[in-house]
């Protein structure tokens, strides 16, 4: 398996996902942002042979095989994707258009290509990424969506003006990038079909459109601006896609082959051309079901704010009507994309005539008629094809462009406008966002307001084409743009059967999405996730895309009732079979030979014997008889008993220890703490992790307090009473006693419970405000180390430690030094001191969980080390109050007491030649470059490892990585957990943006970031991360997007959110903290972000926003955007972030929902300092309550409740977490910020 796993998400399979690389969907054509790229360039990561940004490639067939997620685009109507889409059409002629199967604009029906996690609702599973798609004809029969295509004539007016000027996004296939981009052998690039139906097939037999990435529109911004457009952005899905595929063609003029683009790139194209070209309609398809996901944007150019055009808007986002979009000329809201796409061509070229939309459209199964094809995807993009034959394009063969307008560039046509088709005045309703949309963001980079395009700037489309919500606007729709929750909800869709892993290279659901896992030979993506599921075969490919490749590891994740734990092997005295050069572990890859008596690795392809105790007879297909009989040879993840050889100094180790640290200073003793501390442990001590819940747990516990010195309690079980010791030297700290410190519970429990009893009344009088920390983990390692163990120390801590002591601190927050290059000191511990004493905690497997009580300054940075060191965990309550933060403290305490781990473990990740292993990050120590050493590994810890080639891979045998963690259970017994994963090769990088999972890339980039602040200053480390994302974006567009205008913005389906999610990254309180934000705040979330897993960073970043409406079904409601312009006055909502719980209620919820929920039917009455709801007894609350439970019982902390009332004080803490608006410490709105990506691109293209 190939350690580098983060190659972008491959079609979930190798092969080509069934709804991609169809026939019929073969390109479904909507370019909807969200959908992905027409199938046939969509993810497609292979290289191009030779990027020419303006050139189709020639040859490459727009569905040939890319399998992808990301065929979920439509390739039809993704203009933009300059792919062709079949054979060559000839110019239009008043025919139909030969169109794809209609392919529902459900974003991802037809190629079930997103990006990503295909989105919830696509329904078809995603073909194994190895079906090719079939170039040659596209099966034209195949039903085609409804969706009408826009195919048939455009309406002119209608340029596709109020696409963004200039911006497009498209999701259209991804267009080889240039002569040598050929389609990948069969397996096509997953387009983003949207479940719409399936895609006209344009007689042309291009791979599915939706290969190309979304595009958006262009924003008119230059690229290098940073203005980001005004107007919000659609719902993912929207956008691009959801122009109707055909709507997305280019016009041609008549006479000129239209030149078909696979739908691959969702992009959004500018407008369409005018009326009198007949846009080329899509076919029949229609649109609506796409539509809501790929409104395709165009920006105006020269920087106005780019205007998103889209077929209508899902109806989900009520921008749009819902309903099928308008005849051909525009689905939904845009003018035919593909007219639009024909920008290339003046306007006044009619495009090639297409069958009006309504008419389904004819599919050839052979080369799609000479009409210009229009990728699907992109509307925008066909504008800019390169320059291509003048006939029509053959439908293998390179995409057509359509002929090269005067002036046009080859490469990517000009835009007039900014948009597609002859320029021409605004066209009402075509150039803004949907109505009723509020502007998103800062104005766009055009004169104009920011929220507005330059209405002349773009040409519209007639305002009689466009659907009356259309009209009049000119600002870009944030229903246009890719939408998380779309992505989400086509994935849920999406994922009906279990996940098994057994197919190589398969992208897994998302993190979002329930399902079930079947283990067959590779690691379940609940211990494993990668960031790409296609590694590049080389270094330069991989810097290149610089898409990161990197796994996220949850050695010991916790499974679901329904999944089966990983077995405990036992092979005897001999231990573990390995491979005798690496030391690999015995595992489904290894090759047996010479009748079963050897092995041979695959790793590092190293000849071993097999012991004769181990030997088994092959079958006829060389594999062991016994195969299906053993965990290790038929498994991804399964444990082995290590023996004496694996443990310490070569002896069985001791049961592990707990022992309790309590802080009784006089903070802690008068805000209760105490008290609650010693109350909770009396019952909390029954429950200590166990193997066998039938069996008493055999962990020992011990118990210190302090202020200034420390007092040991020596609770052996013959004493009548706990013995107190005090050592008041602190600093030469030793343990006052060895017999009676750590005991068994049971059999002292009476001595402990009178301590626990004794410990809040012997410090209810202290005046001691001072406290000692660095001797107070000192006191528990020298336990630990006298009674020869590993085990936990539970530290509850609640102020600087100022007292005389080692690891005396003192304040140094000053305001002042964030913003400045000195900034970084303040992340950095004070003192080497806690540096060194992490180093021995770690040797001695010493792990500490710190519960930090701050009401002011403690100085996290410098006190979390130990603990982030060591493997664990720290907890932070500031401000401490008994009667609002006791719940929260309890649960998170048991949780941690009580939660499986492992002490004294040590993991390497081994990989098959080519990679190797490179960086870390998480909570561990590391004496060298290839051991992680912990402490302590908890069932919620995750390491994100770091890919990078030491040599070339080869496709055929893929990258392979093994991931061993040998650990002493909560049991005292030594075990070796070996998680394996196997991940395709590819030497295309349409290949590689095909198969990456946004979600992990975002947990390995915000990792990356979070750790780069240690050394850098904040701004340098946003720049990186906005450079970087760029550099990822920028080399789809130019190698593997059809040609297309500058002015659109073109996003792998796959990675269509990785704006909007990076965003929230870079306004995360450690980069762009608000003024409120404590610096202790920024050190804690930075370390608390190192050690979380893939889910738990999709939920910080981009929190679930439910609406609570309809709660007696029992379902659980869609979530919403995290936007303030989706909320409701007359609406309850609850927003999870993964540490906090918001219930906001708006002023003018009904008085019955109130009663339900509240028990009162004023808004004035609602009590908001309520921490938990009222136990009512009707349907809503106790669902409610449900919901809230069950989101808590998710998070590995628990989320406390903030009740938030419209127009409230508390109401600005819950808008931070709207991550799609403008924030309050400067951070950008989501489409402000894409629009600034789309500058950035451009800079980089240019």
């Amino acid at each position: 398996m190939n350690v580098n796993q983060h190659t972008p998400m491959a079609p979930p399979y190798g092969q080509p996902q069934p709804s991609y690389g169809q026939p019929g969907y073969g390109q479904p054509t909507y370019a909807p942002l969200d959908s992905g790229y027409p199938a046939p360039y969509t993810p497609h990561n292979g290289p191009a042979s030779a990027y020419h940004p303006g050139i189709p490639p020639q040859g490459y067939s727009s569905f040939t095989s890319f399998p992808s997620k990301a065929m979920a685009a439509n390739p039809i109507s993704d203009p933009s994707s300059p792919l062709d889409l079949g054979p060559a059409r000839g110019p239009p002629t008043s025919g139909p258009t030969p169109v794809q199967a209609a392919s529902q604009y459900n974003q991802h029906s037809s190629g079930d290509m997103q990006n990503g996690p295909p989105p919830a609702t696509q329904a078809p599973p995603r073909p194994p990424a190895s079906l090719q798609y079939n170039p040659g004809g596209v099966n034209m029969s195949a039903q085609q969506p409804s969706f009408p295509q826009h195919y048939g004539p455009p309406p002119t007016m209608h340029q596709v003006t109020n696409q963004m000027t200039g911006m497009h996004i498209s999701s259209g296939p991804p267009t080889p990038a240039g002569p040598g981009y050929a389609p990948p052998p069969s397996s096509q690039p997953p387009t983003s079909h949207y479940s719409a139906p399936p895609q006209p097939s344009y007689s042309q037999s291009h791979p599915p459109a939706s290969s190309a990435p979304s595009q958006l529109p262009p924003s008119s911004a230059p690229a290098g601006s940073q203005q980001y457009y005004p107007s919000s952005a659609p719902p993912s899905q929207q956008p691009i896609s959801s122009l109707p595929p055909t709507s997305q063609q280019r016009f041609v003029s008549p006479g000129q082959p239209q030149h078909t683009f696979p739908p691959s790139s969702t992009s959004y194209a500018g407008p369409a051309p005018p009326p009198t070209q007949p846009a080329s309609t899509p076919v029949t398809q229609t649109q609506p079901p796409f539509l809501p996901h790929q409104p395709p944007f165009s920006s105006a150019p020269g920087g106005q704010p780019p205007a998103f055009t889209t077929g209508p808007p899902p109806p989900a986002q009520g921008s749009f009507p819902p309903q099928a979009p308008p005849p051909s000329s525009q689905p939904g809201s845009f003018p035919p994309p593909s007219s639009v796409s024909s920008g290339q061509y003046p306007s006044s070229m009619p495009p090639p005539q297409q069958p009006p939309q309504s008419q389904p459209p004819t599919y050839h199964p052979g080369p799609p008629p000479p009409q210009a094809q229009m990728p699907p995807t992109s509307i925008g993009q066909s504008n800019h094809q390169p320059p291509g034959p003048q006939g029509p394009p053959s439908p293998t063969g390179p995409l057509q462009q359509p002929p090269l307008q005067q002036g046009m560039q080859t490469g990517y046509p000009p835009q007039h406008n900014g948009a597609f088709g002859q320029p021409r005045s605004p066209q009402p309703g075509y150039g803004g966002p949907y109505q009723g949309q509020p502007n998103y963001g800062a104005p766009a980079p055009t004169p104009q307001a920011q929220k507005r395009l330059d209405p002349d700037a773009i040409p519209s489309p007639q305002a009689s084409d466009m659907p009356p919500v259309q009209k009049s606007r000119h600002r870009i729709d944030p229903d246009a743009i890719p939408s998380p929750i779309q992505v989400i909800e086509d994935d849920k869709a999406k994922t009906t059967e279990p996940f098994t892993t057994g197919v190589r290279g398969q992208a897994p659901p998302l993190v979002t999405t329930n399902f079930q896992v079947k283990d067959q030979g590779n690691a379940s993506p609940r211990f494993v996730r990668c960031t790409a599921y296609n590694m590049p075969c080389t270094a330069d490919m991989a810097k290149q895309s610089q898409v990161p490749l990197a796994a996220v590891i949850k050695p010991l994740a916790i499974l679901p009732p329904d999944e089966t734990p990983p077995y405990l092997v036992d092979h005897g005295e001999g231990g573990p079979i390995r491979c005798n050069r690496c030391k690999a572990y015995m595992c489904p890859y290894m090759q047996f030979i010479e009748g079963g008596r050897r092995f041979q690795c695959s790793f590092c392809s190293c000849v071993t014997e097999v012991p004769p105790h181990y030997f088994q007879h092959l079958d006829h297909t060389g594999r062991r008889v016994d195969c299906y009989d053993r965990p290790e040879l038929s498994l991804g993840s399964y444990e082995f008993l290590a023996t004496v050889d694996y443990c310490k100094n070569n002896k069985i180790p001791q049961p592990p220890a707990y022992i309790f640290l309590i802080d009784v200073s006089y903070n802690a003793v008068k805000s209760g703490l105490v008290s609650i501390i010693c109350q909770e442990l009396k019952s909390l001590l029954d429950h200590l992790p166990r193997e066998n819940p039938e069996m008493d747990s055999v962990i020992r516990v011990g118990f210190v307090t302090y202020n200034k010195v420390l007092h040991f309690y020596n609770v052996k079980s013959s004493l009548a009473q706990p013995q107190m010791l005090v050592v008041s030297d602190v600093s030469d700290m030793f343990v006052p006693l060895l017999d009676g410190f750590l005991v068994n519970v049971n059999e002292s429990r009476q001595v402990i419970e009178s301590l626990l009893d004794q410990i809040p009344e012997m410090f209810a009088d202290t005046r001691e405000t001072e406290t000692v920390f660095g001797p107070v983990i000192q006191a528990g390692l020298e336990a630990l180390k006298a009674a020869d163990c590993a085990g936990k120390l539970f530290v509850f801590h609640t102020s600087l430690p100022i007292a005389e002591a080692p690891g005396k601190l003192k304040n140094r927050e000053d305001k002042k030094l964030i913003g400045t290059d000195k900034e970084k000191s303040l992340f950095q511990p004070q003192a080497g001191f806690y540096n060194n004493l992490a180093k021995e905690c770690v040797t001695q497997g010493c792990c500490v969980d710190l519960f930090l009580f701050p009401n002011q300054y403690v100085d996290v940075a410098t006190l979390g080390v130990v603990p982030v060191s060591t493997g664990g965990s720290i907890y932070k309550y500031t401000y401490f109050q008994a009667e609002s933060d006791q719940e929260r403290f309890l649960n998170d305490l048991r949780r941690d007491v009580q939660k499986p781990v492992g002490f004294d473990a040590v993991m390497r990740v081994r990989t098959s030649t080519g990679i190797r292993a490179t960086d870390f990050f998480g909570s561990f120590f590391m004496n060298n470059t290839t051991d992680v050493e912990l402490a302590g590994l908890d069932c919620d810890k995750a390491i994100t490892v770091e890919f990078k080639h030491d040599d070339k891979l080869s496709e055929e045998t893929g990258a392979l990585m093994q991931c061993a963690v040998l650990y002493t259970s909560c049991s005292g017994q030594r075990r070796l957990r070996i998680h394996n994963m196997a991940v395709n090769c590819c030497s295309q990088l349409a290949d590689l943006y095909r198969n990456c999972e946004t979600d992990t890339i975002i947990n390995f980039l915000s990792k990356y970031a979070f750790r780069g602040v240690l050394n850098n200053p904040t701004k340098a480390v946003r720049d990186t991360l906005v450079n970087q994302c760029a550099q990822i974006l920028a080399c789809y567009r130019k190698n593997c997007a059809s040609p297309s205008s500058a002015g659109q913005l073109i996003l792998p389906e796959c990675m269509k959110l990785l704006p909007v999610y990076l965003n929230c990254v870079l306004k995360s309180d450690v980069l762009l903290p608000g003024a409120d934000v404590s610096l202790d705040d920024r050190a804690y979330l930075r370390q608390l972000i190192s050690c979380m897993d893939v889910a738990e960073t999709h939920v910080f970043f981009y929190p679930r926003l439910l609406p609570l409406v309809k709660l007696e079904s029992g379902a659980l409601p869609v979530a919403v955007r995290d936007s303030e312009e989706r909320l409701s006055k007359g609406g309850v909502y609850l927003l999870e972030t993964g540490l906090h719980l918001f219930l906001w209620v708006g002023a003018s919820v009904q008085q019955e929902l109130l009663l339900n929920i509240f028990g009162t039917p004023s808004f004035g009455q609602i009590d908001s300092s309520m921490t938990s709801l009222p136990v009512l007894e009707n349907p809503i609350s106790q669902r409610l309550r449900e919901i809230i439970d069950s989101f808590r019982a998710q998070r590995s902390r628990y989320m406390k409740l903030i009740l938030v009332k419209q127009e409230d004080r508390a109401e600005l803490m819950f808008k931070h977490f709207l991550v799609e608006d403008k924030s309050a410490s400067g951070g950008a709105s989501y489409v402000d910020f894409l629009c600034h990506m789309h500058k950035e691109i451009r800079q980089l293209l240019s």
